[in-house]
């Protein structure tokens, strides 16, 4: 299994893409701006799509990728997320108003997308990876996302703050080999922080402090300009973690 990172920043400029990530060449981790990256031979073989949340910065590609091949594609694309928040992108997006509803185009018996709920610590294995949604604590219905191969597991912990129930579930995969979180803000910014249920360095330093595994830590979700701050600080806070920061066009295998 090979997950490319197309967007991993928490903003754009600069050659900064938001929060995508592709599964081999036919699943996508969110879709953010990260998706525009993919050429357009690329685009036609994604046939599934999980979303961890309905933000902006982690959907925006998805209507454009629809527009954009469903019409050379065989079937739908089909999109599993939590029932909140497919209720969201149902409701704001897809919604003839911002978005055609590519779910009755060009009719209902043969859509170029489909909606499939996916709930809290329900499995779906596609050509041997198993994907899983875990708790998280957003601003909005959340999830990150377990994804299992033979060769070992993956986290992604999407939008996060704080979570027990977060921190539960990873102590419970013996095999975690990567775990790839966010910390959004540097600590002088924790109000901010806090209010927007994001990590600052602190409070992700306390959560790997829980953790009694030690997978590989990549840091994701960086606000635009404040990178090298939060990665110093992570470093003070997180001593003999050896966490590094996702880079766009970066590839991890398992």
């Amino acid at each position: 299994m090979k997950l490319t990172i197309l967007g991993c920043s928490g903003g754009i400029g600069s050659g900064r893409h938001t929060t995508s990530f592709l599964v081999d060449d036919d699943v996508l981790i969110d879709a953010g701006s990260g998706l525009t990256t993919l050429d357009f031979e690329q685009l036609v073989k994604i046939d599934h799509v999980f979303i961890t949340h309905a933000h902006l910065d982690h959907v925006l590609g998805l209507p454009l990728l629809l527009d954009s091949v469903g019409d050379l594609r065989d079937g739908p694309v089909t999109v599993h997320a939590l029932p909140e928040v497919l209720d969201v992108l149902s409701v704001h997006l897809f919604n003839w108003q911002l978005w055609p509803d590519f779910r009755t185009i060009p009719s209902a018996e043969a859509p170029w997308l489909r909606f499939e709920p996916l709930d809290l610590g329900e499995a779906l294995t596609l050509k041997g990876r198993t994907f899983r949604p875990l708790p998280a604590n957003h601003v909005v219905a959340a999830c990150g996302l377990h994804l299992a191969t033979e060769a070992g597991s993956l986290v992604f912990s999407g939008d996060t703050a704080h979570s027990d129930a977060f921190v539960a579930a990873l102590n419970a995969i013996p095999d975690l080999r990567h775990l790839i979180i966010e910390t959004s803000f540097e600590n002088a910014l924790v109000e901010i922080a806090r209010a927007s249920k994001h990590h600052w360095p602190d409070s992700l330093a306390a959560e790997l402090d829980r953790l009694r595994l030690q997978p590989e830590v990549w840091i994701t979700h960086l606000k635009p300009g404040n990178e090298s701050a939060i990665m110093n600080e992570l470093r003070v806070a997180a001593p003999g973690w050896g966490v590094e920061a996702l880079l766009q066009g970066q590839v991890i295998e398992l």
